[in-house]
């Protein structure tokens, strides 16, 4: 696979405070790719470095260009949407596509248009009369027309409900994902988008904890579920973390003996909220009950 993303030691700093410290990671083409940590991790800070909207230290190449001293010729070819959709109110949806094809070269009027067709948004329609899920819907169609290599989103669906929400997951796929491109996305919203990613990184306190392709998280991790009787034998083989509920106990492990685990209770391949929440809090002795179950809100 080609890299169409290469950050080697980003390292961003406020006064005394680093945000981003020494962060590397590779994007490639047909990488849908999720970049996940708690709030003030450094996500959206890494994704305007990687954007030219801030200045840092360290080297980024987005499909060959650096995004501090070429970014109006990289933004012909990288698409972004981030978690709060903005377009000017003032104007009818009609008019914000005429406007792309005035001054994007790459923007496709047909393909926008038949995106909205999908919707029940009418082109006359002014903006502020628009649901914020329609407003997300209308920056979707006028992203999605432009024939971009890379997509960067960040928080794209804050704030949608659950349909949108699976709708806005659902176009990507049918009308931007190729092999030839890659997606790089931040969200709370882990267990939504699981099964469309590729390939994660969790950053924690501006540094990266872990870098991995899905397929190996799930070779790697195992889920133990056991009972009271059993958790003390199950916590001396030292799980990264450790939830209990209603008598039952689930414990996240890195590398275990399968068969040494099955002995013990219930063994199945976690979620990738729960490989997350285990990566980046550690081992606790009890977890609120909705740390695994609900990680969207918790974060």
């Amino acid at each position: 696979m080609s890299a169409l993303i290469s950050i080697t030691g980003l390292t961003k700093k406020y006064a005394k405070d680093t945000v981003l410290d020494d962060v590397s990671l590779t994007v490639s083409a047909g990488q849908i790719f999720g970049l996940l940590g708690p709030n003030g991790a450094g996500k959206t800070t890494c994704l305007q470095a990687l954007l030219g909207l801030t200045s840092y230290r360290g080297d980024i190449d987005v499909l060959g260009y650096n995004p501090a001293k070429d970014r109006v010729k990289m933004l012909s070819e990288v698409a972004y949407i981030a978690d709060v959709a903005i377009l000017p109110k003032w104007m009818k949806v009609q008019q914000t596509i005429a406007y792309m094809a005035a001054v994007h070269p790459k923007f496709n009027r047909a393909k926008a248009l038949a995106f909205l067709a999908k919707t029940n948004i009418g082109l006359n329609t002014k903006i502020k009369n628009l649901s914020k899920g329609m407003i997300t819907q209308v920056h979707l169609a006028l992203i999605l027309a432009v024939d971009a290599k890379v997509l960067v989103l960040d928080e794209p669906t804050l704030g949608l409900d659950l349909l949108t929400r699976r709708q806005f997951y659902d176009h990507l796929l049918e009308d931007f994902y190729r092999s030839d491109k890659c997606i790089l996305i931040t969200t709370h919203q882990i267990e939504e988008i699981e099964h469309i990613l590729t390939d994660i990184a969790f950053i924690q306190e501006g540094k990266l904890v872990m870098t991995a392709s899905l397929k190996q998280l799930q070779q790697r991790f195992s889920c133990l579920s056991v009972t009271a009787e059993q958790k003390q034998a199950a916590l001396e083989l030292k799980p990264l973390y450790t939830h209990s509920q209603m008598g039952l106990t689930s414990m996240i492990f890195d590398s275990a003996d399968h068969s040494q685990l099955s002995e013990l209770g219930t063994v199945s391949t976690p979620t990738l909220a729960e490989i997350f929440i285990a990566s980046v809090s550690g081992s606790q002795p009890t977890a609120s009950s909705d740390a695994i179950h609900n990680p969207g809100g918790s974060l």
